[in-house]
């Protein structure tokens, strides 16, 4: 019974109490004022496509999921992609993207994001550390402050598709990015889970969230959903679909499956070598699983404009 966080009674209704963003929703913290609004609105007027990476649980792949997004879209020069990283305490995308050490530079246009590729940019608070190591130890406010500087004063320029990697949960990062974001457009949510129902509980819980901030619900995407030997092409269930995997569950939310991504060994090693199991395994399951989900998010991207395009 949320009565959502733009709603005059957020923070405030009976429904909230024991909420834990109750007192961010009821001071309206996650909202931006009219200037802000402006602001965010002028810096994101060159986005076309915003698509969020979602889940409840965290360790089930977003960020690699977020990663291969990137670099699958980017694989058409055409198309100008970012990727932002709003993953305050723990910010893998820069290790995952094979830029651990980069700096920001900023210019009279605002902070630059740094380049993987002439039509990849990449932003991230890792980039802002002085060691990958170093624990970033803030309060709600301070990550939330992060997050709106991030989308006001990156000079994104014109981008087609802008990946937004967020952290675990339902919490201040997931309220603010989508209240922010909410001023200019977002096309909707991907939602991550893996086949188990520890996983799945919390990815419920994301759907609702979703449901509750009118944030339009992609679909899903099931990671390590079996595991395929490379020699005798046999597929095990290392994590068990015991309540019948993400796709019983988008069945019961009436949401989309995307695909499935088998476990890979090869995206682990890709990963912390900063590079994309796209091309380096071309032809492994993983890779032509991720290429359909992939396709798919472009599909629903392009109808989503045109849509918009008829009712404006």
């Amino acid at each position: 019974d949320c009565p959502g966080t733009g709603s005059t009674q957020a923070g405030r209704a009976a429904a909230c109490q024991g909420c834990p963003n109750q007192r961010l929703c009821a001071a309206g913290a996650a909202a931006p004022d009219a200037a802000e609004a402006t602001e965010l609105r002028e810096r994101l007027r060159g986005v076309k496509h915003t698509v969020l990476v979602l889940s409840g649980k965290g360790g089930v792949g977003k960020s690699t999921f977020s990663a291969l997004l990137a670099h699958g879209l980017a694989a058409d020069e055409t198309k100008q992609v970012a990727l932002l990283d709003i993953d305050i305490c723990g910010p893998s995308i820069p290790k995952m993207m094979g830029l651990e050490g980069e700096q920001v530079h900023q210019s009279g246009s605002g902070w630059s994001p740094v380049y993987v590729e002439e039509n990849l940019g990449v932003m991230s608070v890792g980039f802002l550390l002085s060691s990958p190591d170093d624990a970033v130890i803030w309060r709600g406010p301070k990550k939330n402050g992060l997050i709106k500087q991030f989308l006001r004063d990156v000079d994104w320029g014109e981008i087609d598709y802008l990946i937004v990697d967020t952290p675990p949960g339902t919490s201040d990062e997931h309220l603010s990015i989508v209240q922010y974001l909410s001023v200019a457009h977002i096309d909707g949510a991907v939602i991550i889970t893996t086949p188990q129902e520890v996983s799945l509980q919390d990815v419920r819980k994301e759907i609702n969230f979703c449901h509750k901030v009118k944030l339009p619900v992609i679909g899903v995407v099931e990671n390590m959903s079996g595991f395929i030997c490379p020699k005798c092409k046999n597929e095990s269930q290392i994590f068990p679909p015991t309540t019948g995997g993400a796709e019983k569950m988008c069945q019961n939310f009436s949401v989309s499956l995307l695909g499935k991504v088998p476990l890979d060994p090869q995206i682990g090693k890709s990963c912390d070598k900063g590079q994309s199991v796209l091309s380096e395994a071309p032809e492994s399951p993983a890779t032509l699983s991720y290429r359909n989900i992939i396709q798919r998010i472009q599909e629903y991207c392009d109808q989503h404009h045109f849509q918009a395009e008829k009712i404006m």
